[in-house]
């Protein structure tokens, strides 16, 4: 691989390295189009917890955005999919 592939496996692995990132994967692939506010009331989390998890879900391509009126609705990618297969094999 060359070092730019590298640098962007890199970016996808810090996206969803962190427990609530994996929490909020989980919950989209169950629950997808959920807003932050949605988001941080079924994970029993703050707003701007949430908010700042979305955003480094969708820097790593991991998170869909789609405008709706006020609010944002969430979904995963594919990538964000086989993300979560990967994840429950190593469990």
């Amino acid at each position: 691989m060359a070092e730019v592939s590298y640098r962007k496996l890199e970016r996808i692995i810090k996206g969803f390295a962190n427990h609530r990132r994996l929490q909020i994967l989980d919950l989209l692939k169950r629950e997808p189009e959920l807003s932050v506010e949605d988001v941080s009331e079924r994970l029993h989390i703050g707003y701007e917890n949430a908010s700042d998890h979305l955003r480094k879900l969708a820097v790593a391509g991991l998170v869909l955005k789609r405008n709706e009126g006020s609010s944002v609705r969430h979904k995963l990618t594919t990538r964000a999919e086989s993300i979560l297969v990967f994840c429950k094999r190593l469990q």
